[in-house]
Parts: structure tokens; sequence; C-alpha cells
């Protein structure tokens, strides 16, 4: 079969012939039907050797849709020919965090070595991948699986992120979403749909700043130094509720900091390496940092129910996995509007 595999250090992806897998006990081969590309795969493969944990050959893929091809033995609950998205921070499903369906901090899958698709495992970039338990499937039901496939990621990370500060986005509140890309045009999306906050999009793009007010900012201006303050003028020189960070680069960290109120949180979301001081005279009093990490598998169903009723959508760009490579290619040079999707 087809592969987007990562194979050395330092190069780009590359398209391969692999063996086809076979599901062992326990476990599905999905016929994979879309796959998203994600800055999450750009981040790893930009870390040097002595930093690079993900083994090679590393087949791409952390976001993934398909049809249920095979079942491995003792497999209950999934049918041959069901459309499904994979769930993909697997855990070990045992842990107290596991059981509450929050595999995305499971306590155990560092050492078990449990890691997920395409950050570790075999990913959805192939023409088949094996899902390890029929958990991590979450049907798909009538959705179509091009349009929906990145909101696994693209969706359930801003929606676990947005969700632990509901309570702070009550009416006459401001949301500041910092990058309206890939993840933060949905993030603006969910915003609108959960909360009656009046949301503010950052970023250093202009068509980016287009994008989030055609989603539904209400403000959008450039992620720049005179940002903060535009921000604490919407507000009454107060600051912001919540800022959302889906960049999480210095500069983007600082600009958060400057602009969150007395209470408010500061959300870490994007995968960049910028810090803060953390101390009673660094930040506004009461005010937290968090650092979230994908979602948990309830909150995916949950996703879903949002895409399906309408209120929250993906604008995607779609790919041939034999073009795979290219899509890479506009993601590091930021010319990808909203999320690139490669297609089988």
């Amino acid at each position: 079969m087809k592969a987007l595999q990562y194979r050395t250090i330092g190069a780009p992806p590359e398209v391969v012939e692999i063996p086809t897998p076979e599901p062992g006990p326990g476990q599905v081969r999905l016929k994979v039907t879309a796959a998203g590309v994600c800055h999450s795969d750009e981040f790893i493969m930009s870390l040097p050797e002595d930093s690079y944990t993900y083994g090679l050959p590393l087949t791409l893929g952390h976001e993934g849709a398909g049809i249920v091809d095979e079942l491995g033995e003792g497999v209950t609950g999934l049918a041959v020919g069901d459309s499904a998205a994979v769930y993909g921070p697997w855990g070990c499903g045992y842990c107290y965090t596991c059981s509450k369906g929050q595999e995305n901090y499971c306590e155990n899958a560092a050492t078990l070595g449990i890691t997920p698709p395409g950050l570790g495992s075999p990913g959805a970039m192939a023409e088949y991948m094996i899902i390890d338990n029929a958990r991590h499937l979450v049907p798909l039901g009538d959705l179509d699986p091009v349009q929906n496939v990145s909101l696994t990621d693209a969706g359930l990370t801003p929606y676990h992120a947005i969700k632990q500060s509901l309570d702070q986005l009550v009416p006459g509140s401001v949301a500041v979403v910092i990058g309206a890309g890939g993840l933060g045009h949905v993030g603006i999306q969910i915003l609108r749909a959960m909360t009656a906050a009046t949301v503010v999009a950052l970023d250093v793009n202009e068509e980016k700043l287009g994008l989030a007010k055609e989603v539904g900012a209400h403000h959008a201006f450039l992620s720049n130094a005179e940002a903060a303050e535009r921000v604490k003028e919407l507000t009454g020189g107060h600051g912001a509720q919540a800022v959302f960070d889906f960049v999480g680069i210095q500069p983007t960290m600082e600009l958060g900091q400057a602009m969150i109120r007395v209470g408010g949180d500061q959300v870490l979301v994007g995968v960049g390496s910028g810090t803060l001081p953390v101390g009673m005279l660094d930040k506004p009093w009461e005010s937290s940092i968090r650092a979230p990490y994908w979602g948990y598998r309830s909150e995916l169903f949950e996703v879903l129910e949002l895409a399906r009723t309408g209120a929250i959508h993906v604008e995607t760009e779609i790919f041939t996995l034999d073009d795979a490579p290219k899509a890479y290619e506009k993601l590091h040079a930021g010319a990808l509007r909203g999320r690139a999707v490669i297609v089988l």
C-alpha cells in the first residue's frame, strides 16, 4: 500500500510503498478515506536528531477517518463498512483518567510505550491503518469524512481548551484568539457557538484575519505591538477574560500576558517554545496559565455533534496522497487557508 512517511531526520516526507498491515486480536483495520495535515507534524519533523523520539520510518497523520475494513479477533461494537473518525490520544484504557474518557492524560501511556497514530504509531496517511482498540473509533454517521476529519484535532483541541474556560465567557466578556489558522479558525466558531463572549482574532496574516471575520470573529486585528492596547480599549482598560494562544511562541505568549485581566485565563494551545514568568507580581491577580493537550474522547462526540448541526466547519484544502508532500510545503510557507486534508 502507499503511505506518506518521515524517513530521514531533516528531510521532507516521502510517498513510499509498504506492506498492508493485518489487524491482531482486539485491533481494527481502517481503510483510510481522509487524513489531516497538522503543524504538530511539522514540529516533530523539525526536531534535531538528539531530540527526535518518534521512531523512523514514521507514517504521518494523527487526524484520520475511514471505513472499517477488517476486525481483529474479539472485536465487538463495530461492523465492516462503518464510517468512523479516529480518536488520536490513545491511552491504556484502565487508569483513572482513561476511565473518565480522558485518555489524552493517560497515567500509563509513557510507561507502556503507547503513542498516538502519526506521533509514534503508524498514522492515517496511508491506504490502511491499524486502530489499537475499537474504542478509539468514533462513529461519523452521515458526516463527510473529508470535510470533518480535521475535527479530530483541529476541532477537539480548541474545544477542550475553550470548554475549561466557559465559566469566564459570560455575556459582556471578551475572548481573544491568537492565530487564526487551522485550529484558531475552528476555535472562533466554537466560541461563537458555545459562549456569549465578544471574540477578537489576532494574526500576522491579513488573509487569515479575513477568514477569522468570515467564521464569526467580532473583531480582527494584526498581532503586533499595538494589539494589547486595542484589546484593552475594547474592554474599558480591563483586558480579556480569556486568551487562547494557538501559536505559543515567545511574542504571542508575551502578548497574551499583556492583555489578560484580573482573574482571566491564558490558555497555551500552540506547540511553540515560548516561556512565561509566573509569580505574584508577574500576572494580574487570580489569573491563570493553562497548557491543555488535545481533548477527551467524550468531547470528540460533542465536537462532531456541533459539526452535524452546522455550528462549526473546517476550511479545507484537498490534496491526493501523491501530492501530500506539497501540502507540507504550503503548511511551512503559511500558505494554507484553514486545514490541508489528504484524500485517499
